[in-house]
């Protein structure tokens, strides 16, 4: 058992490819299979954020630091401390900090790939218009 909050000093850099701005990440779980639950703790420095993308599966989002923003193609909103997000399967979306605090999340999904080649349809406005 493992009791305590995950340790941003043992992150990694996320990959350039998939986020703008400074992104940290540290996997909380090793999934032992496929299909298997994986959990990773992600830092967003003031103003980052992931590209859009889709997964296959449903993903928790539960922040935990900060305040920041989820987006899918009809909406946008702003996401604090204690807020639990669903995105369902198949749905393009986006998250990170807002462009003036950071923020920390969770994501839990199960194992699997996620597709980064979504459009990018309103990504570069992504403070304006959120509720």
């Amino acid at each position: 058992m493992l009791i305590g909050r995950p340790d941003r000093g043992e992150a990694q850099p996320g990959n350039a490819e998939w986020f703008r701005g400074t992104v940290w990440q540290l996997p909380v779980t090793t999934p032992q299979s496929e299909g298997g639950v994986a959990a990773l703790a992600v830092w967003f420095e003031a103003g980052a954020r992931t590209r859009p993308h889709v997964h296959p599966v449903d993903q928790a989002l539960q922040v935990i630091d900060g305040v920041g923003i989820v987006a899918n193609e009809t909406e946008k909103r702003i996401i604090r401390a204690g807020d639990t997000v669903v995105v369902p399967a198949g749905v393009w979306h986006w998250h990170g900090a807002m462009p003036d605090e950071p923020m920390m999340h969770l994501s839990i999904k199960e194992e699997g790939p996620t597709d980064w080649t979504s459009p990018w349809k309103d990504w570069d406005s992504y403070a304006e218009g959120v509720s």
